[in-house]
């Protein structure tokens, strides 16, 4: 490729980025929200004094990631900016760390201890809105698989979004939804260690106790566990892939 032609496509590249974030501010300037329809391809051509070509490569590419919602037939509308693309991304990654050093992975789990440790303290506030028969429930189904050395992935997802959910806050839901998503990927991979689907129940029921009592030490102590023994699968994984 030559250079003139090299310079040309970054140049097309770089116009295209910019385009798309003319687009994403004219949304905030313009304080639309989801669902919020755009104006029309010729109203954004003229407004924006971009030809057809380039304005459907931008909208396309910002279709790619949620921010906006093509209806083909009805309009282009304000999208959810839903996190798929961030969990299409941390899940290659990690599938590439299973077979290396576990790195990205080890890195994920202490994003998300992070964020669930420090949320103990949030959710002992909103104590009169949690549902504690949906957590019970979903320990008990833990513990009624576990009697059959069964994991029950999906209980452990519903106990973790029952205790969040009322915070009321959608983004961290999100956020842990799809670090769930991606570790239950490579969950195959990962060697178990002490976790056994007893232990698994048994740390799920020690978070739901100490809760329950409204004793914060043992909360995080229970949490602390929970953690460790992932932690645990994970260095021990990397161990064996070195």
């Amino acid at each position: 490729m030559s250079t003139s032609a090299s310079g040309r496509q970054a140049g097309a590249r770089a116009n295209q980025r910019a385009l798309q974030e003319t687009i994403k501010r004219l949304i905030v300037e313009r304080g639309l929200v989801p669902g919020s329809p755009l104006p029309t391809e010729f109203e954004l051509m003229d407004e924006l004094a971009v030809s057809r070509h380039p304005l459907r490569e931008a909208m396309k590419a910002l279709e790619a990631v949620g921010i906006v919602d093509i209806r083909h037939g009805y309009g282009t509308y304000v999208g959810s900016v839903p996190l798929s693309a961030l969990e299409a991304g941390l899940a290659f990654r990690s599938a590439l760390s299973v077979r290396g050093d576990h790195a990205d992975i080890r890195h994920l789990l202490e994003v998300r201890e992070v964020l669930e440790t420090g949320l103990v303290g949030k959710v002992l506030g909103v104590y009169d809105l949690l549902d504690f028969a949906a957590l019970d429930e979903a320990v008990t189904e833990m513990e009624r698989a576990a009697s059959r050395d069964r994991y029950a992935p999906e209980q452990d997802w519903r106990f973790h979004e029952a205790l969040y959910r009322p915070l009321g806050n959608d983004l961290v839901l999100d956020l842990l939804e799809v670090f769930w998503k991606v570790f239950r990927t490579i969950d195959p991979q990962i060697p178990h260690v002490a976790d056994t689907p007893a232990v698994t129940a048994q740390w799920h029921r020690a978070i739901l106790e100490a809760l329950r009592a409204k004793d914060e030490p043992a909360l995080r102590a229970a949490m602390d566990e929970h953690f460790r023994g992932i932690r645990a699968r994970v260095t021990t994984g990397a161990e064996a892939a070195g």
